[in-house]
């Protein structure tokens, strides 16, 4: 089974790559250091400073595996091939949101990068998937799981 391609911007790949980098030489070590102090304590057994860093190096080096199957499968966004005049993946959008009556604005990215807290909302998202494909100036309902929102899209950048 081909594995899902990851979507990714540029600013995303980087991210990426600086977190894989840094759990690889500078978070590894620290973990190691800590478990070679938690056994210098004498007995395993009862030694929850010795079980939290085990567990913590765990976490580490899955998450490195999961960093690097992402990167592997990585397509990332050309800011080139962004269309300003259709809203797709790597566009920032400025809509009118007719439920607040406010202007909001969302960089549209791969579910990778998605962080909703700072605009950046993923392309396989309710909102995210259904302003693709949609210009300037379009009113558009898009359903999600807590009911319909309205939109206006007032402007496309890349």
């Amino acid at each position: 089974m081909a594995e899902k391609k990851v979507i990714l911007t540029y600013e995303g790949l980087k991210k990426m790559e600086e977190e894989l980098e840094n759990l690889k030489t500078v978070r590894r070590k620290e973990v190691a250091e800590k478990i070679k102090e938690a056994r210098g304590q004498g007995d395993l057994s009862e030694n929850a400073e010795y079980d939290a860093a085990k567990e913590e190096q765990a976490e580490i080096e899955s998450r490195i595996v999961v960093l690097e199957k992402m990167l592997r499968n990585a397509e990332v966004i050309d800011d080139d091939e962004v269309n300003s005049d259709v809203i797709s993946v790597g566009s920032i959008v400025k809509l009118y949101d007719f439920e607040f009556e406010e202007e909001v604005e969302y960089s549209i990215v791969g579910s990778a990068e998605a962080d909703p807290m700072n605009g950046k909302i993923s392309n396989e998202s309710p909102v995210g998937l259904g302003l693709i494909g949609h210009k300037s100036g379009e009113i558009v309902m898009i359903e999600t799981p807590s009911g319909e929102l309205k939109f206006r899209i007032d402007e496309i950048k890349k």
